[in-house]
């Protein structure tokens, strides 16, 4: 594999990685498929998606698995997520969870760990887990997934809370309730955000408004779509399960959207007009 250039979005740390991944819920779960989600996973990386997200949650790990067969031998090439459900995430919980992760990822190490959302045990006991696995080069990074302001600060105001790099939320063009304080605070305090669903798991492609615009850029909904969120400065992660997807995926990096695409957007996709509580799917 050789990854083309693609868009980036910066880290804290100032690393710099692919605005454009994959995503893989759902992926790994029906044995007919699994040739051809191998080959959508080993496409993207080649056309420079790079970062691939996943999860212990997704099929009990069985999404996991396919990225490590798929991404086998490619290692250096990925940047790679996956998450801790909440239930497991106390200080050891967090690195067991990790480790196993690893074993089915086919990895020593992680590039970014997340806390799947938040649950029952407290944040310090999640951080204090982060921090054993990075003091192990177990994870590069570590971040949250489906936390809002209010859970943000209080992260943050932590002992090395501050080191959270990433906030991975639902957001696309019908879920915008982050614009109105959560993605305006994470872009004051340098955190990285990544939209998981960011064509609403193919809903948001059956609309006429979004349909138009694309006709009228000669592209179709879905790049609109993905072009829309990377023009927030949000990094991007839709789930493809087919080497055409992806290829279509890909186009969104190419697209510009004009002054006038973007108006329509935003009349057919309002932007909040107060707080809105944290969605997620």
């Amino acid at each position: 594999m050789s990854a083309e250039s693609a868009g980036t979005i910066a880290l804290p740390s100032g690393e710099e990685i692919a605005a454009l991944g994959q995503g893989t819920w759902y992926l790994g779960q029906d044995p007919a498929r699994r040739e051809q989600e191998i080959a959508a996973l080993r496409l993207g990386v080649d056309l420079g998606m790079t970062v691939v997200d996943t999860a212990e949650m997704y099929g009990d790990g069985a999404a996991e698995e396919l990225v490590g067969e798929a991404l086998r031998g490619h290692r250096d090439e990925l940047f790679l997520v996956s998450k801790v459900l909440p239930g497991h995430a106390d200080r050891r919980g967090t690195v067991a969870a990790c480790e196993r992760s690893l074993r089915r990822l086919r990895t020593e190490r992680l590039d970014l760990y997340l806390l799947h959302w938040r649950g029952r045990w407290p944040l310090e006991e999640t951080l204090a887990g982060f921090t054993d696995l990075m003091e192990a080069e177990k994870i590069r990074y570590w971040g949250v997934s489906n936390l809002d302001v209010a859970d943000m600060v209080e992260l943050t105001a932590l002992p090395g809370g501050d080191a959270a790099a990433v906030d991975q939320v639902l957001y696309n063009l019908s879920r915008r309730g982050i614009e109105w304080d959560l993605l305006p605070w994470c872009r004051e305090t340098g955190m990285t955000v990544m939209a998981y669903s960011p064509i609403e798991q193919g809903r948001l492609l059956k609309g006429d408004a979004l349909g138009a615009v694309a006709r009228a850029l000669g592209a179709t909904p879905a790049q609109v779509a993905l072009a829309w969120v990377l023009e927030q400065g949000v990094a991007a992660i839709p789930r493809s399960g087919s080497p055409d997807h992806v290829r279509e995926n890909r186009g969104a990096l190419d697209l510009r959207l004009p002054t006038e695409a973007l108006d329509a957007l935003d009349e057919a996709f309002p932007p909040p007009d107060g707080p809105t509580p944290l969605e997620m799917l």
